[in-house]
């Protein structure tokens, strides 16, 4: 495994998915960091013989390749950021799992300001009762087939276990027609697609007479490639286990 992330030590990059929009702009990041593009592996591709010539791996391909990611990962030994957005309870459970073996960073966003931005709507959400009502509005470009969006459900997340209540019981979306007043301590998701959106996310906390929103903008994509390559590099330097990327911030 490479030297940590503070070092001067050169790391080499694997990057799943790497002729995918993101993929693209991470390979740039690496690049601009100082560091090197390794291998890159395409859809179809099988990412094990590869790997094992990297320093450490980032998957931003889709669900169906992310067995294959990781149990690639961890035949090489080295550390994985995924940053992969609409995974279910199954690709849960094999991150779980792996984490037992290898460093694994699992997020919805790996930008540096949603970070902040989740770790403020935790605090908020800790510190304000059921009485305000939280609702997660988010925006993306007309090409995103995942709703709401990694992020979204991140930022929802982070309000629910600050309220410890489960997330999957306590939301309400997709609102239409006469559908009676809103749930007492519900999480609301509305999600709007269109144009070349990067990335807007709001989190609203509405109660009695006053109200707080919590927003983020993401005016290009390199954003998140520059977090990602600053969360992989800071996973270099960790041992075994499951890492968010407040954990890259000391959050």
């Amino acid at each position: 495994m490479a030297q940590g992330a503070d070092s001067e030590t050169t790391r080499r990059f694997a990057v799943i998915g790497h002729k995918g929009r993101m993929g693209r702009a991470i390979a740039a990041a690496i690049e601009e960091a100082g560091h090197e593009f390794c291998v890159g592996v395409d859809q179809g591709g099988d990412p094990e013989p590869l790997l094992g010539q990297c320093d450490v791996a980032v998957d931003f391909s889709a669900p169906g390749g992310l067995k294959a990611s990781l149990a690639a990962a961890e035949t090489a030994g080295i550390p994985i950021l995924i940053g992969t957005t609409g995974l279910d309870e199954t690709h849960f459970t094999l991150i779980a799992e792996a984490a037992k073996t290898i460093p694994v960073l699992q997020t919805g966003n790996t930008s540096l300001g949603i970070t902040l931005i989740a770790h403020l709507v935790r605090e908020a959400a800790a510190r304000l009762g059921p009485e305000w009502d939280i609702e997660v509005l988010e925006m993306h470009h007309r090409m995103k087939v995942d709703a709401p969006s990694g992020t979204a459900k991140l930022l929802g997340e982070a309000a629910a276990e600050a309220r410890g209540i489960a997330l999957a019981d306590n939301t309400e979306s997709g609102r239409h027609g006469h559908t009676g007043e809103r749930g007492r301590g519900t999480i609301g998701f509305a999600t709007l697609r269109g144009g070349t959106v990067a990335g807007e996310h709001s989190v609203i906390f509405a109660g009695p007479q006053e109200r707080i929103t919590l927003a983020h903008s993401a005016e290009d994509r390199a954003i998140f490639a520059r977090g990602a390559v600053k969360g992989a590099l800071w996973l270099t330097d960790q041992g075994p286990g499951r890492y968010r990327m407040e954990d890259v911030l000391g959050l």
